[in-house]
């Protein structure tokens, strides 16, 4: 669900836009209900019920709503066995319906954020890259057709006709330049790509998924570079409002089994610890047939807990039943330091999976979204 996984400073995002004034510089941080809460301006669209999709016009960028993400997550391996995560998500979010009556070509109402997280699981090292513009002057940008979404030269992008994406990014620690080919079509999550965040009318996304893409190319760590293959997970939503303001984090699982299905859940966490009614998730059979899941079809038991040098506990182990299903899965980090210190604290990482489905032996590997948790610890670090 990726960052409707992300808590964003926003503060740093208006003030590269230059639509704020500096002396907000001082405000504090925006909460996450605050962000992806109800009351933004209504001249936004919202998601009030379900829409047809059209692809691949969808792929691209939805403007008249406040906020959307291009999230891809994988586990590749070189071809000697050796085993990486990565994640690359691009933000694009509105500061206004409309953009700024100005003369200068530098005023947007668009920022654009991105996150390269990449996991060395055998070196047992985690790195972290972030990048953040405005849309103006071809610095960041979204488009449909063809397809592009960028930040300077990180971009996601398909050629015409192809339903094939190329993904890069490059940075001084690592880098990526990967093809991901889809081997399902889109699935539609919630109700019918509807998907309800909280109770109130509008507070919700759309939202589907491509669940098993096809991954080779190129990663590189510091001066070496490996040829790797495996599975990707593309997560898409948009929306204007999405949470209550007694919502506090979530957990998002999204797993990849060895007999071709897929599951997906987000469990929304209350103020008050619980988790929310509107939790729920899609699983995907082989064929490609999604079955949507409401919050009290699958039940989530925190195994073991990982306490963040910088503050903050974080679930590190899980069994995940879904009875009607027949399924039972534990999940595994591959590390437990895969926390990612940007413009907001989060963890997000790739993990591994092992369970039974039909009461027969089933494996898998995936990645796993935890918000909320991070506590602080010391002057200047944001949550």
């Amino acid at each position: 669900m990726a960052v409707f996984g992300l808590r964003v400073t926003v503060l740093i995002a208006l003030l590269v836009c230059g639509t704020v004034p500096a002396d907000d510089a001082m405000a504090p941080p925006s909460k996450l209900s605050a962000l992806l809460g109800s009351q933004a301006d209504p001249e936004f669209a919202r998601a009030l019920q379900p829409r047809k999709f059209s692809f691949p016009e969808d792929h691209g960028p939805h403007p008249e709503f406040r906020n959307e993400w291009w999230y891809v997550t994988g586990n590749l391996d070189d071809d000697d066995g050796r085993r990486f995560g990565f994640e690359l998500t691009v933000f694009r979010f509105s500061l206004a319906p409309t953009a700024p009556d100005s003369e200068s070509a530098w005023r947007s109402n668009q920022v654009y954020l991105a996150h390269l997280a990449v996991t060395d699981a055998d070196g047992e090292d985690f790195y972290v890259a972030q990048r953040f513009s405005r849309g103006a002057l071809g610095l960041a940008g979204a488009d449909s057709s063809p397809f592009r979404v960028w930040i300077g030269d990180w971009e996601f992008s398909a050629q015409q006709g192809s339903d094939a994406w190329q993904l890069r990014a490059d940075d001084s620690a690592v880098g990526i330049e990967f093809e991901l080919a889809p081997l399902k079509q889109p699935v539609l999550n919630g109700i019918d790509g509807l998907s309800q965040k909280s109770a109130a009318p509008g507070n919700a996304s759309y939202y589907y998924s491509i669940t098993r893409l096809q991954t080779t190319g190129t990663l590189r760590i510091g001066e070496q570079t490996f040829e790797v293959s495996g599975l990707s997970w593309l997560d898409r939503e948009w929306s204007t409002s999405a949470l209550a303001a007694d919502q506090v984090g979530w957990d998002w699982f999204a797993l990849q089994l060895d007999d071709g299905s897929e599951l997906m859940f987000y469990g929304l966490r209350s103020a008050d610890g619980d988790r929310d009614a509107n939790s729920a998730g899609t699983f995907t059979g082989p064929s490609g047939a999604a079955t949507h899941l409401h919050a009290k079809d699958v039940e989530v038991d925190v195994l073991e807990h990982w306490e963040s040098p910088a503050g903050g506990i974080y679930p590190a182990k899980w069994l995940l039943r879904v009875p009607s299903l027949e399924l039972a899965l534990t999940v595994v980090p591959v590390l437990n330091d895969q926390e990612l210190f940007t413009t907001v604290r989060y963890w997000e990482g790739a993990v591994d999976v092992r369970g039974t489905r039909h009461q027969l032996p089933i494996r898998g590997r995936g990645y796993v979204e935890l918000t909320g948790y991070a506590r602080e610890s010391a002057p200047g670090d944001s949550q």
